[in-house]
């Protein structure tokens, strides 16, 4: 085959892969968060569907991170502010340092046991990679450069099941963004 023929073969080929890739990006910004779900914990499944027209806080979670006390301030965000239709899910995951090595009953004794955990939690999840769960890759879609870096990042999902904010790790949960951020989508005062 000449050069000046592969060239065209090449060029042409990647054109038609950059308008693949962004004829996909519309397709993945239609979807909400409600068509996705996990496995609950406790068992059973946790449906995003279940909590149409509330507003859901997602966390990635670990029992062994520096960071694990934050728990207590989801905790306070949840009495806070579930009266007011928010739905908080923990999502346990092991991505990052191996800091959530326990099985379902030592995660569930942690988070209920030192911090009174009442919202839901999800099973072990991936959260980052080729592997992570459905949720994580649609947010990682519409948010690349805001994608878990570490335990305790945080998605907040809006009435109508779009993401509306993300909050990286260092964000703690009672800090004045994410309270004014809930305010906004739960109507509360």
């Amino acid at each position: 085959m000449p050069l000046i023929n592969r060239r065209h073969l090449l060029a042409g080929l990647a054109s038609s892969l950059a308008f693949s890739a962004r004829a996909e990006e519309p397709v993945m910004s239609l979807v909400s968060a409600y068509t996705f779900s996990f496995p609950a914990i406790k068992g059973g499944t946790i449906r995003l569907s279940d909590y149409r027209g509330k507003p859901i806080l997602v966390v990635n979670t670990a029992s062994q991170c520096g960071f694990t006390g934050q728990f207590a301030g989801l905790q306070q965000l949840w009495a806070r502010f579930h009266p007011r239709d928010l739905v908080i899910i923990g999502v346990p995951s092991n991505d990052f340092g191996g800091q959530e090595p326990g099985d379902a009953e030592e995660i569930m004794a942690m988070a209920e046991g030192q911090y009174h955990v009442e919202f839901p939690m999800a099973a072990k999840t991936r959260v980052t990679g080729p592997d992570a769960h459905p949720f994580y890759r649609w947010t990682a879609s519409l948010r690349p450069r805001e994608t878990p870096r570490w335990n305790f990042h945080k998605y907040l999902v809006d009435r109508s099941g779009q993401l509306a904010e993300v909050f990286p790790t260092s964000t703690d949960p009672t800090d004045s963004r994410i309270i004014s951020a809930l305010i906004k989508v739960t109507g509360a005062a």
